[in-house]
């Protein structure tokens, strides 16, 4: 990922630093590389911006133990995310099938 893209995250709101250096340099902890990394496996999928951020959200509560973290709306949310994944992934799988049959068809000429 770029660095033009994560500024661009973070100018949108949807990938904050947890701080700044001295020097005005972002500053990311583990935590922030978890969210990126849970974006960059969004973007190729055709996940908006702000899906990518509702994601974001829904995991951090899930993850941050306050109380309603574990609620059945936020389980809710995060299936219908599963859903989107699974069907997402399913397109692309028949792309794969279609793209193996040009290429058979490319092969042999």
């Amino acid at each position: 990922m770029s660095l033009r893209t994560i500024r661009h995250y973070d100018d949108v709101g949807l990938l904050k630093p947890s701080g700044r250096s001295e020097g005005g340099f972002r500053l990311y902890t583990q935590h922030d590389l978890e969210q990126l990394l849970l974006i960059r496996r969004m973007k190729p999928l055709g996940f908006t911006l702000d899906e990518m951020a509702e994601l974001v959200r829904i995991i951090s509560d899930l993850h941050g133990g306050a109380p309603g973290s574990d609620s059945p709306e936020l389980r809710s949310e995060l299936k219908n995310f599963i859903h989107q994944v699974t069907e997402r992934r399913a397109k692309l799988e028949d792309y794969l099938v279609r793209a193996d049959e040009l290429l058979e068809l490319l092969v042999h000429q």
